[in-house]
């Protein structure tokens, strides 16, 4: 049997060891799907991250990382 290649993405990590919501797991995989076309400038046939994504689209995902660093601030104050 072969392992599914899981790599290092959030949605899959984020819920590796805890219960977490399915809110947020959609979260993660909105920025899972945001990570490589915003590092890396070539990463559409033109024009640059900053061409390719909306104010809204920028603001939605930022929104998405405080929920998740939210959640996992409570994870480790229970430590």
């Amino acid at each position: 049997m072969v392992d599914r290649a899981e790599g290092q993405a959030l949605s899959v990590q984020l819920g590796k060891h805890h219960d977490v919501s399915q809110l947020l797991i959609d979260r993660a995989l909105e920025l899972d799907k945001a990570y490589i076309p915003t590092r890396y400038p070539n990463a559409h046939p033109s024009g640059t991250p900053g061409d390719r994504y909306t104010a809204d689209e920028a603001g939605r995902l930022i929104t998405h990382a405080e929920a998740i660093l939210a959640f996992c601030q409570d994870l480790l104050s229970k430590i």
